[in-house]
């Protein structure tokens, strides 16, 4: 029985931890745009291939 007045403080340092983390991210605009971030990883490589091929076209005419 006695854990329990270990535990009760523990738990509450925890929830308090959580939601400071929480409305830090949300004050620092974690959750603003959150398709951006998702399509940035699906065309980041579409954009380097196609300056890959545009150098390797520029060097095929040379």
């Amino acid at each position: 029985m006695s854990i329990i007045y270990v535990l009760i403080p523990i738990a509450m340092i925890f929830v308090a931890i959580a939601v400071a983390v929480f409305f830090w991210a949300v004050k620092s605009e974690q959750f603003d745009d959150l398709d951006r971030q998702g399509s940035s990883i699906l065309f980041e490589d579409d954009e380097s291939e196609s300056a890959n091929t545009k150098a390797d076209k520029s060097n095929d005419r040379l």
